[in-house]
């Protein structure tokens, strides 16, 4: 009797797996299809955004995540918060060019951002690249390719490292891929921002309230920590490209103040669109 009771209960466990496993399935083919939709909206959005005026240039290097796909908004993407807040924190005006492309890996980050990056002259510069990178991960091309993007960027970047994937196999990938990131950045002196020790510690609490429906891009409340980890090293940034726009503008006569400006220079006046 035990023996028939314990076969019955293990086929409606294995019965409800399967009806859990197909809805899964189903509502990940769902928002699959949504958020692809979004792809052209979102691109369109920053597209608008980067012909826009402004004595300060953002400019953003990264995949899906930077365009804010899986958040209700565009504006709702990391970029979108951290330009909010530099907004807040200068009281001139921010440009910003988003130069992402969802689904984009180093190689195609490489391949077509960095030639619209050449026509700019960012003053803050933030580059999130990678993740894509780690389905058919190999460590020898992550390598070789981040080493080549580094390469080419202006010394003031603010880099961060791929995001937890909280689960086996992804997360040994990510954990080889970020030492592979940070010590090639280490090498150009970069500052990297923490973004997968951040969304490490948001365990499973963070699975379950801060990805959008297909488990994989955050909603608005995981960009927001994107964001926020980003925070610090735009606000230092953003702090010397004020002061070295007050000196540009200082009397004739006055000396100038002693400053590291990095990489930046004067914006062209003729805005880059973006992909």
């Amino acid at each position: 009797m035990r023996g028939r009771t314990a076969i019955a209960g293990a086929v409606v466990i294995a019965g409800g797996a399967t009806v859990w496993a197909r809805w899964l399935a189903r509502r990940q083919h769902h928002w699959a299809r949504t958020l692809a939709d979004a792809i052209p909206v979102n691109s369109a959005f920053w597209r608008e955004q980067g012909a826009k005026s402004g004595e300060v240039l953002y400019v953003a290097i990264g995949d899906s995540a930077a365009q804010g796909i899986g958040a209700s908004r565009p504006s709702h993407s990391y970029v979108g918060f951290v330009v909010r807040r530099m907004r807040e924190l200068t009281t001139r005006r921010v440009r910003v060019a988003n130069l992402a492309i969802s689904g984009a890996t180093i190689r195609i980050a490489i391949d077509k951002e960095l030639p619209l990056l050449e026509a700019l002259h960012p003053d803050v510069l933030t580059v999130c690249i990678g993740a894509n990178d780690i389905a058919a991960f190999d460590p020898e091309r992550f390598d070789r390719d981040v080493r080549e993007l580094f390469e080419r960027l202006p010394d003031h970047a603010i880099v961060a490292d791929l995001p937890s994937f909280y689960f086996l196999p992804g997360e040994r990938k990510v954990r080889v891929a970020n030492t592979l990131l940070r010590a090639a950045a280490a090498e150009r002196g970069f500052t990297v921002v923490p973004l997968h020790d951040t969304t490490a510690r948001q365990g499973l609490w963070g699975v379950t309230t801060q990805f959008a429906g297909d488990l994989f891009h955050p909603n608005d409340r995981g960009y927001r920590i994107w964001a926020a980890v980003f925070e610090d090293a735009v606000a230092a940034r953003l702090a010397e490209v004020d002061s070295r726009l007050a000196a540009d503008s200082r009397p004739a006569g006055e000396p100038p103040a002693a400053l590291d400006s990095g990489n930046s220079t004067p914006l062209r006046p003729d805005p880059a669109n973006q992909a």
